[in-house]
């Protein structure tokens, strides 16, 4: 018997369909925890050993800083994230996504052309597809930094976030500081590169009063858009809703001591004993395989 793509049945997505949204969220769910260990450790160890060997010329140029490897495997981290936030998506909260995805490709854009408000830079790598020297995937690497940053500050200050003129600083500081360790890193494998004078492992001062104005501003959006005790009773109930912080420490703490970036290191360290705090650091050791066999 031919296989449904052959006979053009749509019977694969009808029956994908028929599980409604809740069914497809549980199906998202199930594949992220089975697959914990994979997407949380060892797609950011592999992820960045491949940018240090293109980094260091040691790929051949199919392979090296390969767009469509490097967008999947972002995607791949952020799948903990996508899949923890999507019970909580509604119209509210979609707009809100809608709206600091539109601001992401603003402020992007006024940036490659002006150099404004980050400071005169232009990327030295594609990642992935690119419009008027703009990321179309650059959603993907900007809000889940936020979104991460958000999420872990809701578990650290506990009954502090209550009150919006705490929470919404100390969320937006913590955003700046994962710049702290993304761009050096990025700027080290040649991702992009700053023009000028620069003072912080190749990334100018301007660059982190730029994040500070683009933190503040999503931080809001996202404070607006999501309901507060929902985020929390989903991480309550959700263990893997922040492997993708898990994901970023892993990753970019090893490309920046790599490299010797040691205060983007201690920083990420930092974050990844917020993780332990807030028992967030418990992807397993050892692949679901492993520990099935034993």
């Amino acid at each position: 018997m031919a296989p449904d793509w052959v006979t053009g049945s749509s019977a694969p997505l009808d029956r994908f369909a028929d599980l409604g949204r809740d069914g497809i969220e549980t199906r998202l769910d199930g594949l992220v925890d089975r697959n914990r260990f994979t997407i949380a450790v060892v797609f950011p160890v592999i992820g960045g050993a491949l940018l240090l060997a293109s980094a260091w010329e040691l790929l051949p140029p199919p392979l090296a800083f390969n767009p469509l490897l490097i967008l999947v495997g972002v995607c791949v981290m952020r799948l903990p994230l996508i899949a923890g936030l999507a019970p909580l998506v509604d119209r509210k909260a979609a707009a809100g996504i809608v709206l600091v995805t539109a601001y992401a490709y603003a402020i992007e854009f006024v940036g490659v052309t002006t150099g404004e408000p980050y400071g005169p830079f232009e990327y030295g790598v594609s990642l992935g597809p690119m419009v008027e020297g703009v990321p179309v995937g650059l959603p993907v690497f900007f809000l889940p930094l936020v979104l991460n940053s958000y999420l872990l500050c809701l578990l650290l200050l506990g009954r502090r976030a209550r009150r919006w003129w705490v929470r919404v600083p100390v969320v937006a500081a913590t955003v700046v500081a994962v710049d702290l360790v993304l761009d050096p890193g990025a700027v080290a494998l040649g991702f992009w590169e700053y023009f000028g004078e620069t003072a912080f492992y190749g990334v100018p001062w301007s660059n982190f009063q730029g994040w500070v104005l683009s933190a503040a501003i999503a931080v809001v959006v996202f404070d607006l858009a999501f309901d507060r005790e929902d985020l929390l009773a989903r991480l309550d109930r959700c263990p893997f809703m922040l492997d993708d912080m898990v994901s970023f420490v892993v990753l970019w703490g090893g490309v920046n001591a790599a490299f010797g970036n040691w205060i983007p290191v201690a920083i990420a360290c930092a974050f990844g004993v917020g993780l332990v705090v807030t028992d967030r650091f418990d992807v397993p050791t050892r692949p679901r395989w492993v520990r099935d066999r034993d």
